[in-house]
């Protein structure tokens, strides 16, 4: 009786709360300067700024496909997410949206992931507007479990997944990492031992220790998982391990849902933030699966247990396997520019409305009118523009690699995905708490998403690859390519700049070039860029030289641990390079003359910015005189006052409904939530 007494105050709380979202509250209705109208104007563009053409070169090729979407969204308020949600609630809702997706909105994402990858990952970032816990899990789903089948697989598993995976009529997971290896793959533990007499695989989890973790999907709603284990083939003189395989293994019924025998699942419960997403942990305590379960594009065996593949070694086997995988890097990177732009568009409109102080007896002025405020915020909004078009890049090398399966364009991609997810996912992290603490106490308010945008993005800098990891395989391949130079081989796209950079470094710097000051140059994309590339192709150098130095006492694995500091910034100053070197090409690529004028502002604060950041490694070479490490800071500060005028049109351009600037309200007060709404506008 008791019990029912609460429920039935609890439900009479909630439509009290939901009654007073539809009266005005008399408080702040008279509070014009908290109005959305004002806050509009604030933003209004002069009129000899025009942004359509801005937005349409930011918004234009997936702009169908996001417009609806956010229209499903916006007119289906039960499947928006609300501040107040319980983890249970907030996993069945975060399903519900993505079933909605599929079924009501008409969305194929794993038909787009097949034909259009450029069109899914546009998809990806519109529902990571909606909320980013739907956005993994579309991504653990069509991503990672249906992207293993379809591409790790033969015809007879994409005849036999697609259409279930398509309708999420097969939800499935992707277990991959284990409890005791996650970056290192190559060390799981888990086995598929082949039984030649029942023609299947016995697939086993031999310690606590290879126990599957961290798995999306596999705590409430998966059904079938994607499995990463070492294919086993027993033998009169012994086991022979023929290395890791993906395996295709049903977990629970597909009638009622119940978990199979041999299978345990375990909940990793409430996580930092995605709580929408149910993780969890997988064993496998002898599980029996057809020898058809194999997803066998690069291994395959036969009845008579007869093993076969097109690549010769293990090691070769295993990065085909990971290549095919990169998918998800690319996803998460792309997705991160996004999160980055809501942040700070977020934070740019709260400075422009935003007033404190000024000067005696004059109204107060707005705190984007604060050198502080603008070296903040400003250099992050043309870093999520220079980060737009570098993705766009990549998402273009990943199409064609996808079409074209060219061994020189799969390490292309291989490469620049791992750097770009590294540096985007690590720059929009910190981004995001900067953002926060522009809003001052108003940006810690839960409906103002700074804590959940900080949350739910925080892991993109350790799933689909530890970033540090990452930056680290960038590294390996720049010296790869440094070694390939001097050999007189071609290098890699992407690289193509290291043969010129490499000659400039290794010449004497010009000591007028050095002095140079006024604005022209220093505002001119060739010396940007050339900084940039001569900065990486002096790290390159030197590290080579450090590491071959090294090596003769400590080994190969203890050089490259004492270099390691120095190969992160090898690996981030390339990256910078490759999206400054984009960024250009945007530029060009731009035929408006007033949305040229505005990339181009952009664009040399973007680079600048960097420069003067790491002024001291310009100095040190002699590649910056002081005068000229002077004029470089002076022009920032100039960049950023320039950005701030035309700020609340830049980030207009994103494209970004107000409605996804604020989580919906859920149990807040009518008056505390329509006071701190503004923040975003």
């Amino acid at each position: 009786m008791d019990l029912l007494k609460s429920e039935d105050a609890m439900v009479a709380r909630r439509i009290q709360c939901l009654a007073s979202h539809l009266v005005a509250s008399p408080i702040l209705a008279s509070e014009e300067t908290l109005s959305l109208e004002v806050c509009r104007n604030q933003n209004a563009a002069p009129s000899s700024v025009k942004t359509d053409a801005l937005q349409e070169i930011m918004t234009g090729a997936g702009r169908e496909d996001r417009e609806k979407i956010f229209k499903f969204f916006e007119d289906r308020p039960d499947l928006q997410t609300p501040v107040e949600i319980s983890k249970d609630a907030h996993r069945e809702l975060t399903y519900k949206q993505l079933i909605a997706l599929v079924r009501e909105c008409g969305v194929r994402p794993l038909e787009l992931l097949m034909k259009d990858p450029a069109r899914y990952f546009t998809v990806v970032e519109a529902i990571g507007f909606i909320d980013i816990s739907l956005g993994i899990k579309m991504g653990v789903h069509f991503s990672l479990w249906g992207g293993s089948v379809m591409n790790l697989g033969t015809k007879k598993h994409q005849d036999k997944y697609f259409a279930g995976i398509d309708n999420i009529e097969f939800p499935g997971c992707f277990a991959m990492t284990e409890l005791h290896h996650g970056s290192n793959v190559q060390g799981i533990q888990t086995t598929a031992t082949f039984d030649k007499e029942r023609d299947e695989f016995v697939i086993n989890t031999p310690n606590e220790g290879a126990t599957k973790w961290w798995i999306g999907n596999a705590a409430v709603h998966g059904k079938f998982a994607t499995v990463f284990a070492k294919l086993i083939l027993p033998s009169v003189s012994g086991d022979a391990d023929m290395g890791v395989h993906a395996f295709i293994v049903p977990i629970r019924g597909m009638v009622d849902h119940s978990v199979l025998p041999g299978v345990e699942i375990r909940d990793c419960g409430y996580k930092v933030g995605l709580n929408g997403v149910d993780n969890g942990a997988l064993r496998f305590h002898s599980v029996r699966i057809p020898r058809d379960n194999l997803l066998n594009r690069f291994g395959d065996l036969s009845r008579d247990g007869k093993y076969t593949s097109t690549l010769p070694t293990i090691n070769k086997r295993f990065a085909a396997t990971l290549g095919e995988l990169v998918g998800g890097r690319v996803g998460l990177a792309y997705g991160s520019v996004g999160v980055l732009k809501v942040s700070v568009t977020i934070a740019t409109r709260y400075s422009l409305l935003r007033r404190q102080f000024g000067p005696p007896d004059q109204p107060e002025v707005s705190i984007l009118d604060y050198q502080s405020q603008q070296q903040k915020l400003m250099p992050m909004l043309a870093s999520a523009y220079a980060f737009h078009f570098a993705t766009l890049n990549l998402m273009d090398r990943y199409s064609e690699m996808k079409k074209t399966h060219e061994d020189d364009i799969i390490a292309d991609v291989h490469a620049l995905s791992a750097g770009l997810k590294a540096y985007i996912t690590s720059y929009t992290a910190k981004a995001i708490s900067t953002c926060r603490e522009s809003c001052g106490g108003h940006g810690y308010s839960a409906v103002n998403k700074f804590g959940a945008l900080r949350n739910d993005h925080d892991i993109f800098q350790t799933f689909e690859g530890d970033n540090t990891v990452l930056l680290q395989q960038v590294a390996a391949d720049l010296l790869k390519q440094y070694k390939t130079k001097f050999e007189g081989a071609t290098l890699a796209v992407t690289w193509n700049y290291l043969r010129d950079s490499m000659g400039t470094y290794l010449s004497q710097t010009n000591p007028v070039v050095t002095h140079r000051d006024e604005k022209m140059h220093l505002r001119d994309p060739r010396f940007q860029l050339d900084a940039f590339q001569f900065r990486t192709a002096r790290l390159l150098h030197t590290a080579a030289l450090r590491l071959r130095k090294h090596s003769k006492r400590l080994g190969g694995f203890g050089a490259w641990n004492r270099c390691l500091n120095h190969l992160l910034t090898l690996a981030e100053s390339h990256i910078e390079s490759v999206i400054l070197a984009k960024f250009n090409e945007a530029v060009k690529r731009c035929e408006d003359p007033h949305a040229r004028k505005l990339l181009k502002l952009l664009r040399d604060l973007y680079a600048l910015d960097r420069i003067w950041n790491d002024i001291g490694t310009f100095r040190n070479q002699d590649y910056v005189a002081p005068n000229k490490a002077k004029a470089i800071h002076k022009q920032v500060e100039i960049l950023c006052a320039e950005t701030r005028q035309v700020a609340g049109q830049l980030v207009d351009a994103f494209g970004i409904p107000d409605s996804l600037l604020r989580a919906p309200i859920g149990l807040q007060s009518r008056q505390y939530s329509e006071y701190t709404h503004y923040v975003g506008f």
